[in-house]
């Protein structure tokens, strides 16, 4: 039998339809709102221990991307930059969420911060794990050969193989890698189909001005600096081989103010690898900027309710 994920997940569901599809999302406790967007190949469950920890003096809401996690797998559905974006800003004014702190790592951090781009009032601080948000200059030899033709299709959705590599790849302490927590992962993963999003995510990386998202990343990396007035907190596994040392320089170089913890010895999954000192970390985070935040709140910078 399988192992039991579900103790480890233990969060009522919530949705959101858009056009049709089901957009799941965790919506927990009570308070200032923390939006924790995940990347590929994870899901929400990637965020369950940061959930937990915060849930007891925050509102913590964690979605999963359309064909992730507990959200609907469309086959046939425009896997793009800008629609995730687009999904992410609806759900953000349908709930009327305001001083939001945005929690991003992997594609959550261009999907979240191209939401808090279309509406700047409403998000108040920022905190990103292993993430990029701006063109690179290369891409690693691992993910150009999940993008061959037939080959890569094959090795994502019917081998599962990016997920699967995540777990000797993605995270270097494996004491934390329990039956349960691969369960987990794993979970809405199961077959072709339900891998359509971790293959069109791998595809969806823009190096060509002729890429269907390459004018939405372009317009996210010109527009961040736009956000370099609120409170940064960059929290950066430093062994990652994808989102390696590069990132965090170019975040710096843009958000030269923000706060920055390099966790020497974790990997792309930093939430796994460094769980408790990722947590102290933001709770420090967040209590040392809440003046911050109250002072602008004050000074009127908030959006009124959507009609």
């Amino acid at each position: 039998m399988p192992a039991d994920w579900r103790p480890l997940y233990p969060f009522s569901p919530h949705e959101l339809r858009l056009g049709g599809h089901r957009y799941h999302y965790v919506d927990e406790g009570q308070g200032q709102p923390l939006l924790l967007a995940h990347g590929n190949p994870t899901w929400s469950f990637y965020w369950r221990n940061l959930i937990t920890a915060f849930r007891d003096r925050y509102r913590v809401i964690a979605i999963d991307h359309i064909g992730c996690g507990l959200s609907d797998k469309p086959q046939n559905y425009p896997y793009q930059l800008s629609q995730h974006i687009e999904n992410l800003s609806r759900l953000v004014c349908v709930l009327d969420l305001h001083d939001v702190t945005l929690v991003g790592h992997d594609w959550g951090g261009a999907i979240g911060l191209g939401a808090a781009l279309r509406t700047p009032d409403r998000f108040a601080r920022f905190v990103m794990f292993n993430t990029g948000a701006f063109r690179c200059r290369s891409m690693p030899l691992r993910i150009r050969i999940c993008r061959t033709p037939i080959l890569g299709a094959f090795a994502l959705r019917g081998l599962n193989a990016f997920l699967r590599a995540g777990f000797h790849l993605a995270i270097r302490n494996k004491r934390w890698l329990t039956p349960e927590v691969r369960a987990g992962y794993l979970a809405p993963y199961n077959c072709w189909n339900h891998r359509v999003a971790i293959d069109r995510f791998v595809n969806d990386i823009p190096m060509k001005p002729r890429h269907l998202s390459y004018s939405a990343l372009l317009a996210l990396e010109n527009g961040i600096s736009t956000l370099a007035d609120r409170p940064w907190l960059l929290l950066w596994g430093m062994r990652d081989w994808c989102f390696h040392s590069w990132f965090l320089d170019r975040f710096l170089e843009i958000i030269p103010r923000a706060e920055v913890h390099r966790f020497v010895d974790a990997g792309h999954w930093v939430v796994e690898d460094a769980m408790s000192e990722s947590i102290e970390k933001l709770r420090v985070f967040l209590a040392a900027t809440k003046a911050e935040v109250e002072q602008r709140r004050r000074g009127g910078h908030t959006l009124a309710a959507p009609s």
